[in-house]
């Protein structure tokens, strides 16, 4: 490695590594926001790229990748931050989770917390180790237990419980988790989305789920979103979704519900009609129609929608159920009545109160 920087006309980095190393004129930062085209322009010349610890494992190495060949780098890695702090806390790698938080939101934590996890996770600056506790509190993890790891495998390496003053980058923080996370059966509790009354109620929305089959990397077309709770459980099982909605107004609840989450680099949310937004988007695993429906969307999506594709749709009204019995028989599938009754009070009594119908029509393309 120190023949490769001996011979490097460039060298890029953060501007604290350029500086350690005392690369002079040679020495290059990364431009904000980042981006790997600076060192792509240099390609054929002998250039070096800094990164921390070992770059495939939340570095700079990922990203060059997508355009580099086999043959036109090495790499000469180190022990990781992580592998470090795993040595000084005593904790199993494997049991671990690691995360990059510099430059991504804390609620990636959200779906990955629970009882007796720990996790990882590297921090911008010292201001981020105080914000993640306030975070973790707000969250459903105030009793998690945090460890704040600075400058390790340095002189200055300090290891001391958050919060703490004045941390200081390069910064870690070793979470416990103490609290129940989030469940992982199909149907949250409605109260934990945003959304203006148009939301798919949990046990429709558990029994559409089950239906859609979500797995890990398939992706989802929500058209007719609303809250766009079908796109973020979807998200939460391991796939990416897009989620149409015909009303503009409703786009915030559905980013925010993502956000929420810590899914917003996987739920993408788009206003408009599907039928002219289908063209721009990643193609299908499966659909899911909640609004919009009628017997012309229906013979549009059929025809647009590749072999294998497992599409299911949910009626409410008269009209629509037509449409979704009319769909049965030219294409067959399940068809499915929902009717659904909740224990509610009349008088000094209770009685069944009974929710509208729900025909829901699954079938694969």
């Amino acid at each position: 490695s120190r023949a490769a920087l001996d011979r490097a006309e460039t060298i890029f980095g953060g501007p604290r590594h350029v500086d350690l190393i005392g690369a002079g004129p040679r020495g290059q930062a990364w431009p904000l926001p980042f981006t790997t085209a600076p060192v792509l322009a240099r390609r054929g010349r002998p250039t070096v790229v800094l990164a921390s610890g070992d770059p495939f494992w939340h570095g700079a190495g990922g990203s060059l990748m997508a355009d580099l060949a086999p043959g036109e780098w090495i790499a000469h890695p180190v022990p990781s931050s992580f592998q470090l702090a795993c040595n000084r806390l005593g904790w199993r790698m494997e049991d671990t989770l690691c995360l990059g938080l510099h430059a991504a939101p804390f609620a990636r934590l959200r779906p990955l917390l629970h009882r007796g996890s720990r996790a990882l996770v590297t921090l911008r600056d010292g201001q981020a180790a105080n914000a993640l506790c306030n975070w973790l509190a707000a969250n459903g993890h105030p009793n998690a237990r945090v460890t704040l790891l600075e400058r390790l495998g340095g002189p200055q390496e300090r290891i001391r419980p958050a919060p703490a003053e004045n941390p200081q980058a390069p910064l870690l923080a070793a979470i416990e988790a103490a609290d129940p996370g989030l469940p992982r059966a199909s149907g949250l509790p409605d109260d934990l989305f945003a959304h203006d009354g148009q939301i798919t109620k949990r046990p429709i929305r558990a029994l559409t789920l089950s239906a859609l089959a979500p797995r890990p990397g398939d992706h989802l077309w929500d058209l007719g979103a609303g809250s766009g709770s079908i796109s973020v459980e979807w998200c939460l099982a391991g796939g990416t979704a897009s989620a149409v909605e015909s009303r503009a107004d409703r786009l915030p609840n559905i980013r925010a519900n993502a956000e929420s989450f810590g899914l917003s680099h996987r739920l993408a949310a788009h206003s408009g009609d599907h039928a002219l937004l289908m063209a721009d988007l990643p193609r299908p695993d499966a659909v899911f129609i909640g609004g919009g429906l009628s017997p012309e969307r229906v013979a549009t999506l059929w025809q647009a929608l590749p072999p294998g594709t497992r599409i299911v749709a949910n009626a409410v009204t008269l009209e629509t159920e037509a449409t979704l019995y009319a769909a049965h028989h030219s294409h067959g599938g399940t068809l499915l009545r929902i009717d659904l009754a909740q224990a509610g009070t009349l008088g000094r009594f209770r009685d069944w109160q009974a929710a509208r119908p729900v025909v829901q029509w699954s079938v694969t393309r």
